[in-house]
């Protein structure tokens, strides 16, 4: 099939690129002109394990096309995914639908003959009307259809997570387009894929609830984590022990940093301020906003008591500073309070992330990137683990900090507390 994805973002490019390895005609449509060139020549402007390649092999086989040519993309196409981005707006719970209703205008410019346009952006329930509006207004109804299908990739696994997925939900107000759209997902459908018909509210509506209830799991186990520190119990014991019942499952129940990134902070506030509009009071989720929001602050002054209230002129070392592993993406991760904290109360601070400097520390004094493991800890006096990638789960400490009397603040309990106590490291963990 003729697909046109527009928006080369997380999941414009991901979706694109996994579409065309179906062996489908994508164009992946952005009016960046500086990636669309890189693309071109297989740079990726995401940190995906795995993406590159497959960019660099779909564009080789003249699959997978990279343009800022929307008219040409839209009237070559027979499906046109939506796939920008959709912010909260600036101190809001509300979502901004800017860039989607944009595209919509624009979409409706090049339509003459009949397409399924595919919302794939995260957005609030009602967004579709508001989509079948602004292309009706130049369009007639019988040459589209606007659906939902919502995207369920992971950062760091969305390539997987594309081919291997859960469930493929579509929703549309139109009983035919479900045929359609189970045929381009049939490959999937065949490994196991369970496809999901539901109305175009209703898979709005499940994107986000769902995010927001896994959003709460993790918020879950992080208060328990607060118990088990003061009542002397291991909050691991716990996750396992719930983890083990099939009615609550294992998955987002490892204690940790606040929950950051692209989707869950925006989902959970997204879903308020729909809940809102309907006059409806989504207390739950509320209160996993706040919680988040108070764990940030919460892990960052229990350093204070680590270092008995002297962090100044400390050289500090800090793991990982991308919200989770295998992902370059800092939104919303629990580094960008830790390290200004940190900086503020006069520590000197080094940091190593296995997906390179970050350009929200670049003007920070007292702050240095380090390239390696050993260069970022030689002579810390605290080290601390923030993002769980697999090269700090073996970490020979003792060995590259050479110096006594050092820390370690482990925010992913990657470590065993008794091995390391053992050789008499002072370790301090999550919940345990």
């Amino acid at each position: 099939m003729k697909i046109c994805m527009i928006g080369t973002g997380y999941v414009g490019l991901v979706s694109g690129t996994c579409f065309a390895d179906l062996g489908n005609k994508v164009y992946c449509v952005d009016k960046d002109k500086v990636k669309i060139n890189k693309l071109k020549n297989s740079i990726s402007p995401i940190y995906e394990p795995g993406l590159d390649d497959l960019i660099r092999n779909n564009f080789k086989a003249k699959r997978l096309y990279f343009t800022d040519n929307l008219e040409k993309a839209v009237k070559e196409s027979k499906i046109i995914f939506i796939c920008v981005g959709t912010p909260n707006k600036k101190n809001s719970n509300l979502v901004d639908l800017s860039q989607v209703y944009k595209v919509a205008k624009l979409i409706s410019k090049y339509i003459k003959s009949y397409k399924i346009i595919v919302n794939k952006s995260t957005v609030p329930v009602t967004a579709g009307d508001q989509i079948e509006k602004i292309i009706g207004r130049k369009v007639k109804k019988s040459l589209f259809d606007v659906i939902s299908n919502p995207e369920f990739l992971r950062e760091g696994e969305a390539i997987r997570d594309f081919k291997y997925p859960d469930r493929i939900v579509i929703g549309s107000n139109n009983q035919k387009v479900f045929k359609k759209m189970k045929f381009l997902y049939d490959p999937l459908i065949k490994k196991g894929a369970k496809f999901f018909s539901t109305s175009r509210k209703g898979a709005e509506l499940i994107k986000y609830a769902s995010n927001a209830f896994l959003a709460t799991k993790i918020t879950f186990i992080n208060e328990i984590a607060n118990l088990c520190e003061v009542a002397d119990i291991n909050v691991e014991d716990i996750s396992v022990g719930m983890g083990s019942d099939a009615r609550i499952g294992s998955r987002f129940l490892r204690a940790g940093p606040a929950y950051g990134g692209s989707c869950f902070p925006k989902d959970t506030k997204g879903l308020v301020s729909i809940a809102d509009k309907f006059k409806t009071n989504l207390s739950i989720v509320k209160s996993v906003i706040k919680s988040n929001q108070n764990r940030k602050i919460l892990l960052t002054k229990k350093i204070n008591k680590i270092m008995n209230n002297k962090i100044k002129n400390k050289k500090i070392t800090v793991l990982g500073v991308t919200f989770k592993a295998n992902t370059d993406d800092m939104r919303e991760s629990s580094s960008l309070v830790l390290i200004p904290y940190l900086l503020k109360k006069g520590g000197i601070i080094k940091y190593y992330d296995p997906s390179g400097p970050k350009i929200e520390f670049k003007k920070n004094k007292n702050l240095k990137f380090e390239k390696t493991i050993s260069k970022a800890c030689r002579g810390s006096d605290l080290i601390i683990i923030n993002t769980e990638w697999d090269e700090f789960k073996s970490i020979d400490f003792k060995r590259i900090v050479r110096k006594n009397n050092f820390k370690i603040y482990d925010m992913r309990n990657l470590y065993n507390p008794v091995d390391l106590r053992k050789r008499n490291i002072k370790y301090y963990s999550i919940g345990r």
